[in-house]
């Protein structure tokens, strides 16, 4: 029997991999922890943990990508070697005056939807009346608590604009780092990072 994610060598009806931690198939569906997608992450919302909600989902934000998670009292229902620290949160500035608290991964565009297959925490919309913005524009995601977005092979390209550099235009379906105080470009909407 071999892992399935590293394919290392496994005694017969181990539950986890000795060397990479994950489950195996004779690991019970109950138990056995989300798969990511090959280069990705995996995110943990510790509030849909508390609430039942199956880890990675998002469950209890109530469609709205805004969660709130409590300081006080918070007791961990993982043991204490596998409780995971809670994803970094962004704010969203957008230049229609709305704002977005998000985590984990999404997409932004005018109608984002994902691809049958894919799975994002948040699909954030923006009102566009010009229609420059793309349907689904581009995709983001967190990287050692730091932004990173892709265009999805938007129609107008997006721009991203760092802090302490130039204007740098995005090659489709390549991940550039946004780190706080960044504004990235739609077409004629941008977003301010916070």
């Amino acid at each position: 029997m071999t892992c399935r994610i590293c394919g290392a060598r496994l005694p017969e009806g181990a539950m986890f991999c000795g060397e990479c931690g994950s489950a195996t198939s004779a690991t019970p569906e109950s138990r056995r922890p989300v798969d990511a997608r090959p280069g990705d992450t995996t995110v943990f919302d510790r509030a849909s943990l508390r609430a039942g909600g199956a880890p990675g989902t998002g469950a209890g934000t109530g469609g709205t990508g805004v969660v709130s998670i409590p300081v006080h009292g918070f007791e961990p229902i993982l043991p204490p070697e596998e409780v995971v620290t809670a994803p970094a949160r962004f704010t969203l500035r957008f230049s229609t005056g709305e704002h977005r608290i998000v985590f984990g991964s999404g997409l932004v565009g005018r109608n984002p939807v994902a691809q049958p297959g894919e799975h994002f925490d948040h699909l954030v919309q923006i009102a566009d009346r010009t229609l420059s913005v793309s349907k689904t524009h581009l995709e983001f995601g967190e990287h050692d608590g730091i932004l990173w977005v892709a265009d999805r092979f938007s129609g107008n390209g997006t721009i991203v604009r760092r802090p302490d550099d130039g204007a740098l235009r995005c090659e489709p379906g390549r991940r550039y780092l946004v780190p706080r105080g960044s504004r990235v470009e739609l077409a004629s909407q941008f977003f301010e990072v916070g």
